[in-house]
């Protein structure tokens, strides 16, 4: 049908700040330049406000197709369009406002295949096209209103539509563009900018971070790809750039936004303005960084033994580095600092990766003028005192400290690192540095990046892509809202320039900054096919294999494939990428990540009491619980493979992924690549704290340290990718405080020095704890929980000790999941086992790297000394493994665990973990 427009179109709409635009129906455009004034305005400025507001319910299933969940197929159809935004479609009224309108038909025949699988979770409703030669390019950067309506033109319903699918449909050709944001040159500097739906756009630049805009230059428009681009005849390196777009703004009207760069690889201070860089210039290299060594060689997934560790928490608490570099990148430079003296050691024990907690350009911390409570204040209060958590309290919004998650700019270091956040070009030297001096000290460096969601949205200050493309990066619900379930702002890399942003991100990353690992935040909630490109192109970038883990859990508005198959646990296996398994981490720790009030104290796990020694709060559990959580660390010793065989203690063999954990296979993954093993990390109470609250109160300091080495051991012990967390080695407290993100350096310190591990240093920040005080308080004021400098060194050495075992024998990092089937063999099991103890046989024959013929561990959590037969084990030559048997060596207790050729028994002193070769 043809195209016909209405008596409201106007063809010239009026603007402030002396522009004009001269449009047609259909946004057809003749235009003034943006003014240079537009460059020093606020991020912000209304040209033309909304006239009404709509939700989002229909969709765009491609360039053609419109889909209206729930709508009538039966009914009339028309799509206004404003350029002005100006449309208001009463109920029971009639249309006013519009530019013009599109009358639809009815689409009765099929939807390609591979727009109805995109579309998939997409409620049944009419289905409508758009007449052929309709102008979608133009329309789609026009408000849109979709009205249902009578034969006299009465609104009987409206709503606007989501874009994405024509977006994706259209501009297909957008993904093959490798150089948006800024590249300077000798002589040029090229600005490309993919925002298909902008009226107009221009590009500022500016000398300095402070100082008002030098220049303004128009930038054109590519129909083929919806790219805008500019250039300037001159090398603008070390200079600053935004960009100004005016753009149609859902239910806010025509908007002129002043906006940084998606693509921003650096930025002045709190992100103000974005860095013209071109990365592989020398000054922008530490120096020695193109021929630095790279660090130890990874052969395999499996090899990894990762420690997550925040770049602040590093050093802001250690006097032996120089004041100007704690809690910077800088500090990993001073070589002979407690905590570089510290990371070298645990390279030196088989430690292969630092994984840091977000490192990328972040929102919520103040890189100028952050302030922190006084130290001064903050000591010498009472350990169940709650002044330390007010303290902290008062400065948490606008303190230097944040875990990060919160993306501002996902390509650009993170400028509260830096010594200098107004540089640009600083954070970009030091961060390189940070990593030279970590390879040099024989660690790979991993980076946690969180492309799940973003930390502002809409038309706020610190939101970037919605400013430029409203409506398109972030995933929307049936009512055009950004879905929330990941805690903030989803975004939906299941559409391609999402899909695209996070894969150019992290080959940047691989390529320019020579990370060899990466951790993504919440990576259920990505589709597989996306990480599946991403990790061809990160190999491509790195030219070697780039190793990704990252949280697969299963849940919100994509939960269990509803809009694509998504990079989760269930999802994942034979990809090869890596997720966090809570497994055995639950089993080993007890209870889950949520408990709170009693739950915290009565939900034991096997290493701190379950059945075999229950605190006070704990409530009569069964023998079955007991030995149900030891099938789940046995679960995760055999790398939570779904193939492995296993006799459970009901006296079955089974696969794993016949085992129920919470109504899901407890085996999930088909090769051991797949399962990365952990028992604490950044999130929830740290392992020390957790025990706090489940170790009967009569247990001592020392056996509080035998139980975290305990939950060492038995994440040492499992195949698959090993994770530990900052601390976890030296007993590292949080005073309770479950959830640290905001909590300052106060609740998140390290001790390098090894006297302290900071439990009993108050009550901890009431916002994600306050409900429990009454319960946490006496037990932050037992100080009979607290450890001493020799707990901390003996967990520190035993630790250590367990790490030279993992990486001493490829046994324990097994390759395949047939390796495993074949080799690894647990005994001590079924219904007459002696539930308090692990067992197993690692056979070393003709394996590469094995070292040994054989390796048996065992793992006794009881408090008691504990001896177990087997008959497949008589007449061995089993000896103490080498490194429990040195001198020196850091458990003495573990020399005192025997065997017996004879009778195959094997007697293991309580709560060790020991290793027999031979």
């Amino acid at each position: 049908m043809p195209v016909t427009p209405q008596r409201e179109t106007v063809p010239i709409i009026r603007l402030s700040l002396g522009a004009a635009l001269v449009l047609s129906a259909f946004g057809a455009q003749a235009q003034q330049a943006i003014p240079l004034s537009a460059c020093d305005a606020p991020h912000q400025t209304v040209l033309q406000a909304a006239a009404a507001n709509y939700d989002a319910r229909a969709i765009w299933l491609d360039r053609k197709l419109l889909k209206w969940p729930g709508a009538d197929t039966a009914a009339t159809y028309k799509l206004y369009h404003s350029v002005a935004g100006a449309i208001n479609a009463p109920a029971g009224g009639k249309v006013s406002g519009a530019d013009g309108s599109v009358a639809l038909e009815r689409h009765t025949g099929a939807v390609k295949a591979d727009v109805a699988q995109r579309f998939k979770y997409v409620a049944d409703g009419a289905v409508l096209s758009l007449p052929a030669g309709a102008p979608v390019a133009d329309l789609l950067k026009q408000q849109l209103v979709l009205v249902q309506q009578g034969p006299d033109g009465t609104v009987i319903d409206a709503t606007t539509l989501q874009a994405a699918g024509a977006l994706d449909d259209l501009y297909a050709a957008a993904e093959s563009v490798m150089d948006l944001g800024a590249s300077p040159a000798r002589g040029a500097t090229r600005f490309k900018l993919w925002a298909p739906t902008a009226h107009n756009v221009a590009v500022c630049t500016y000398d300095n971070g402070y100082a008002r805009a030098a220049a303004i230059e128009p930038m054109r428009f590519d129909a083929a790809t919806g790219v805008w681009s500019a250039s300037r005849h001159a090398d603008l390196s070390g200079k600053y750039y935004k960009y100004v777009v005016d753009v149609n703004v859902p239910n806010a009207g025509l908007v002129r936004n002043l906006v940084t760069d998606p693509y921003s690889v650096s930025l002045t201070t709190d992100s103000q303005r974005s860095y013209i860089a071109d990365l592989d210039s020398p000054r922008l290299k530490p120096a020695g960084w193109d021929k630095a060594p790279a660090p130890k060689k990874v052969a395999a997934p499996t090899d990894l033994t990762v420690y997550e560790l925040h770049v602040r928490d590093f050093s802001i608490s250690d006097a032996t580095v120089s004041a100007a570099n704690r809690g910077k990148y800088t500090a990993f430079t001073e070589t002979r600092s407690n905590g570089m003296k510290h990371l070298a050691a645990l390279s030196q024990a088989g430690m292969t990766d630092i994984h840091f907690l977000p490192v990328y350009d972040i929102g919520s911390v103040p890189e100028k003028g952050c302030a922190m409570p006084q130290p001064s204040a903050l000591k010498g209060n009472a350990a169940d005192s709650d002044s330390q958590q007010a303290l902290v309290g008062k400065t948490r919004h606008t303190d230097c400290y944040n875990w990060g998650y919160d993306p501002f700019h996902y390509s650009a270091p993170e400028g509260s690192y830096a010594t200098d956040a107004a540089d640009g070009a600083r954070r970009i030297v030091e961060f390189r540095q940070m990593v030279m001096a970590l390879h040099k000290t024989g660690l790979r460096v991993g980076m946690d990046v969180v492309y799940n969601h973003t930390y502002r949205a809409g038309q706020d200050a610190q939101s970037v892509l919605d400013r430029i493309v409203p409506g398109y990066y972030h995933r929307l619900s049936d009512k055009g809202a950004i879905e929330s379930s990941t805690c903030c702002f989803n975004t939906a890399t299941e559409n391609r320039m999402m899909a695209k942003l996070m894969i150019d991100s992290t080959a940047l990353w691989t390529r320019h900054y020579k990370i060899d690992s990466f951790r993504f935040d919440l990576m259920g909630h990505q589709p597989r096919a996306a990480m599946e490109a991403l990790q061809a192109r990160v190999d491509k970038a790195a030219g070697r294999h780039v190793h990704l883990i990252g949280e697969g859990w299963n849940f919100g508005e994509v939960e269990n494939g509803k809009r694509f198959v998504q990079a989760s646990q269930l999802s994942l296996n034979g990809s090869a990428i890596g997720t966090f398994s809570d497994r055995g981490r639950d089993a080993v720790r007890g209870g889950g990540a949520g408990d709170s009030g009693k739950d915290m104290f009565a939900r034991q796990g096997y290493i701190n009491g379950l059945v075999y020694d229950p605190n006070a709060q704990a409530p009569q559990r069964p023998k079955e619980d007991l030995l149900r959580a030891a099938d789940l660390v046995r679960v995760g010793l055999a790398g939570t493979l779904r193939s492995y065989p296993l006799t459970t203690y009901k006296d079955q063999a089974t696969e794993l992924q016949a085992i129920d954990y919470a109504g899901q296979p407890a085996g999930y993954a088909s090769e051991p690549s797949e399962v990365v093993n952990y028992v604490e990390n950044h999130d929830n109470q740290t392992l020390y704290d957790a025990n706090a609250l489940k170790l009967p109160l009569a247990t001592t300091s020392l056996e509080r340290a035998r139980v975290q080495v305990l939950g060492a051991a038995i994440n040492a012990f499992s195949q698959g990718v090993a994770y530990f967390h900052a601390g976890q080695d030296i007993l590292r407290s949080k005073s309770l405080d479950r959830n640290s993100f905001e909590s300052g350096d106060w609740f998140n310190r390290l001790d390098w020095s090894y006297q302290d591990n900071y439990f009993g240093t108050g009550l901890p920040p009431q916002e994600d704890n306050g409900k429990d005080y009454a319960l946490l308080k006496p037990v932050l004021a037992n100080a009979a929980i607290k450890p001493t400098p020799a707990d901390i060194a003996f967990s520190r050495d035993a630790f250590r000790d367990l790490l030279k075992i993992r990486s001493g024998s490829s046994l324990f990092r097994m390759r395949t999941a047939s390796d495993i089937r074949q080799r690894l063999h647990f005994f001590n099991t079924g219904s007459s086992q002696v539930p308090t103890v692990i067992a197993a046989r690692i056979d070393g024959a003709g394996y590469p790297g094995a070292g040994f013929k054989t390796v048996t561990y065992l793992i006794n959590v009881d408090k008691v000394e504990q001896s177990v037969v087997a008959e497949s084990e008589k007449g061995k030559r089993y000896k103490l493994h080498p490194v429990q048997a040195a001198h020196g060596a850091a458990d003495a207790r573990a020399k005192e665990a025997r065997y017996d050729a004879a009778s195959g028994k094997f007697t293991v002193p309580a709560r060790t973990a020991v290793v027999f070769v031979e």
